[in-house]
Formats: C-alpha cells, sequence, structure tokens
C-alpha cells in the first residue's frame, strides 16, 4: 500500500490509518522500553519527561485514530498484517547511538507517514464515510504534535551537545 498515490476506498483510508495506530503504538513502546532498560539518573529528568509525554501522546493519537476507522465503512485487518506493513516499511533500527537519536528518527517516521497521508487524502476525491474536513483535521493535528515533539527531541540533543 502506498501514499504515493490519493486513497481510493474506505477499505484503504482504514488499512492506513491502521498503519498510523501501530506506528504510534511503535512509539510508545519504545519510549517505555528506553524508560524501563535505562536508570533514572542516566537518562535524567528532561528525557524521562519526554519518553513520558511521548508514550502519553501516542497513546492519544492511537484513540483518535482508532476513532476515525470506527466510523469507516470498511472491515478492519488484523493487526498481524498491519504490524507487518509497518515493520517492513516504517520501523528502524533499534541500534540508535542513544535513546534521543531513537526518539527523533520515531517522531520524524511518524511526521512524515502523516505528511504522506494528508497528501493522499487531499489528492483524493472520493467520498469517505468520515467527513473528510474533521478527517484531515485530525491528521492536521497529530501533524502537528509530531512536529513539536521533533523540536523537543531535538532541542533536547542541543541541550545536551
Amino acid at each position: 500500500m502506498s501514499l504515493s498515490y490519493p486513497v481510493a476506498s474506505d477499505h484503504q483510508l482504514a488499512r492506513l490509518l491502521q498503519i498510523g495506530m501501530v506506528l504510534e503504538e511503535v512509539v510508545e513502546a519504545r519510549a517505555h522500553k528506553h524508560y524501563e532498560t535505562l536508570d533514572e539518573r542516566e537518562l535524567g529528568e528532561d528525557l524521562v519527561a519526554l519518553l513520558s509525554d511521548a508514550a502519553e501522546e501516542s497513546a492519544d493519537h492511537r484513540r483518535r485514530l482508532e476513532a476515525l476507522v470506527d466510523e469507516l465503512d470498511a472491515d478492519p485487518v488484523a493487526y498481524d498484517e498491519i504490524e507487518t506493513l509497518v515493520a517492513a516499511r516504517y520501523e528502524s533500527d533499534t541500534d540508535f547511538d542513544g535513546v534521543l537519536y531513537d526518539q527523533l528518527c520515531n517522531e520524524e517516521t511518524a511526521y512524515k507517514f502523516y505528511d504522506d497521508l494528508i497528501t493522499a487524502i487531499e489528492g483524493s476525491d472520493v467520498r469517505f464515510g468520515v467527513e473528510r474536513d474533521r478527517l484531515l483535521s485530525v491528521l492536521r493535528t497529530i501533524r502537528e504534535e509530531e512536529a513539536e515533539g521533533v523540536e523537543d527531541v531535538t532541542e533536547l540533543m542541543e541541550d545536551d551537545a
């Protein structure tokens, strides 16, 4: 499934939104993993707050995406199938030079996904089962929050330099 073409159906939109849900779950899980595997003193107060905020934001994004999927006239795709698509296309190596680089990659990947999804929806003339303006508003808000996440990680990286 490619985002280089306009979204053509509720079914395709549902799949794409489900990919976003899995991406958010990946971000949340990796933030929790970093927090659990590293000592709080090693992480530092600012990084602990950043990881906590990223996990909470990802859970919120996942809930908003799920609400959109629930409104569509489409059968949900099995989680395992979507997870495989995400792993193949969007998950990055887990071997990063530090927690901040990992978090930056996660935030940038999510931002790019939402940016591409918005473009694909805007290029479509299909009438979806969810109101287009609301759909785009939700996705633009999530994209903006991902952009803010990129900025937050970048600032923290600059402070550490």
